[in-house]
């Protein structure tokens, strides 16, 4: 633990006793429904929702949608390792999108809302590959899993009004059809990381 002293006269200041954080990034299709997910779980510090993987830079949200930039849909998820563990992430993610469908989620269509881990680490790319060859020998699924795992490049945060979404939108038509059943399907499946 590093102690920040200096202008706090050598004394260890609130920060000193912060938690060492670590950020997944994410995508599942809409960043609206991962945003959601996340910001229910325990030991989630921030969930932002941005753009990542593309050849634009700073790109807007109606670029992206076009598909013709390469960015993918994603969140930024900062947590805490010790309270839910890297691999309670990846379970959280794969349990409530579908990683079987290419480039799509449901009627959102294109390789802007691709299925994919962009790792940070040589390290966390064999971590996940080993959890996609665990789901892979389980056979949980149908269909072949095509999530890709693709090296994180820069994070460009979404405009204001994605952030947040379904919080700040719960009736909107998209949230109460699409949203809402993952956020459900969160809350029974991993009940013990719900935050209070």
């Amino acid at each position: 633990m590093t102690l920040n002293k200096g202008a706090h006269n050598g004394r260890m200041t609130d920060t000193a006793l912060q938690p060492p954080l670590q950020t997944a990034i994410l995508a599942s299709g809409c960043f609206w429904c991962t945003e959601a997910v996340f910001q229910n779980a325990r030991g989630v510090h921030s969930v932002q929702s941005g753009y990542i993987g593309g050849q634009v830079p700073s790109p807007t949200y109606e670029q992206v949608c076009t598909g013709k930039t390469g960015h993918a849909e994603g969140v930024r998820v900062t947590f805490d390792p010790s309270v839910i563990p890297y691999a309670d992430v990846l379970g959280i993610f794969f349990a409530t999108h579908d990683p079987t469908q290419l480039n799509r989620q449901g009627h959102d269509i294109g390789t802007q809302y691709r299925s994919a881990v962009f790792y940070q680490s040589e390290a966390e790319k064999a971590q996940v590959q080993a959890f996609i060859d665990g789901l892979r020998t389980q056979g949980l699924y149908e269909r072949e899993i095509v999530t890709t795992l693709e090296a994180a490049s820069h994070f460009y945060v979404a405009e204001a009004y994605h952030q947040n979404y379904f919080a700040t939108h719960p009736t909107q038509p998209y949230c109460l059809a699409v949203i809402t059943p993952k956020v459900v399907k969160f809350r029974k499946s991993y009940s013990q990381y719900l935050a209070s």
